[in-house]
């Protein structure tokens, strides 16, 4: 099946640190385009991360509190064939 990756999107908050607050789904539950899956931390703003696609969160690629990147995957999403 084939697979997408959760990336953490450019927030243009300017260069402050970003860090994984929350998952909001937990592995193996599944999501449906532009639900929320995790909430990151930017300085002061908490922003969600939406799903790009339907399918099934198969695995978490960075811990709670973890520093993050744009661009850096956070998630993985099996979609169906």
């Amino acid at each position: 099946m084939p697979r997408i990756e959760l990336c953490l999107p450019e927030l243009d908050l300017d260069d402050q640190p970003i860090t994984l607050s929350a998952w909001l789904v937990p592995r193996g539950a599944p999501v449906t385009a532009g639900q929320r899956v995790a909430e990151v931390l930017a300085g002061p703003a908490t922003v969600d991360l939406p799903s790009p696609v339907d399918g099934v969160l198969v695995r978490r690629l960075v811990d709670l509190d973890e520093p993050i990147k744009v661009g850096q995957p956070l998630a993985v999403i099996e979609t169906s064939p």
